[in-house]
C-alpha cells in the first residue's frame, strides 16, 4: 500500500525505476527491494517499496503522466504523443482509431521500450485510449451544452 494514499499499488520491475530515476534518487534505490507504482493522481508519490521507501515526481528524470495534466506531458512515452499532439490530430485528419492503430503498430513492430520509458512500466494504449475518450466527451460536452 502506498504510504501516502493508502491505494494499493501495481508492481514495478526494478528497471523502470533504474532507468527514469534521477541519478540522486538512484544512488537511494534498494535494489533488493520490492517496488509498486502508485496510480493515485492526487498522491505525490510514484513508486514506494514494502519497507516504507519512496520516491516521488520530483525523483524521476520525466513528468508522469498519471500525476501531472499539463497538455506536454506524454501520455505514449515511447513514441512522443502528448495529450497535446493527440488533441491536433484529433482536430486534424486522424481519427481516434488512426491514433491507437499507428501506436499499435510500432508496438507490433517492437519498436516500444515501455519498461525503460513509460514511469508504469508498461504499455500505454490503454492511456491513450482514456485520454482520447475524454477529449471527445469534452468536445461532445462543448457542442451539446445544457440549457436550464
Amino acid at each position: 500500500m502506498c504510504p501516502k494514499s493508502g491505494e494499493q499499488g501495481i508492481p514495478i520491475q526494478l528497471i523502470t525505476l533504474k532507468s527514469l530515476l534521477s541519478p540522486t534518487a538512484l544512488e537511494q534505490l534498494n535494489a533488493n527491494a520490492s517496488y509498486a507504482f502508485c496510480r493515485d493522481p492526487l498522491c505525490p508519490v510514484v513508486y514506494f517499496s514494502e519497507e516504507g521507501q519512496s520516491f516521488g515526481v520530483d525523483d524521476l528524470k520525466v513528468p508522469v503522466f498519471q500525476k501531472e495534466s499539463g497538455k506536454d506531458v506524454p501520455v505514449c512515452y515511447c513514441f512522443g504523443w502528448t495529450r497535446r499532439r493527440i488533441w491536433q490530430e484529433l482536430q486534424g485528419s486522424k481519427t481516434p482509431q488512426a491514433i491507437l492503430e499507428e501506436i499499435a503498430d510500432h508496438i507490433k513492430a517492437r519498436g516500444c521500450g515501455c519498461q525503460v520509458n513509460n514511469p508504469q512500466g508498461f504499455c500505454c494504449l490503454e492511456n491513450v485510449r482514456q485520454v482520447i475518450l475524454e477529449m471527445q466527451q469534452r468536445k461532445a460536452e462543448e457542442q451539446n451544452p445544457i440549457i436550464g
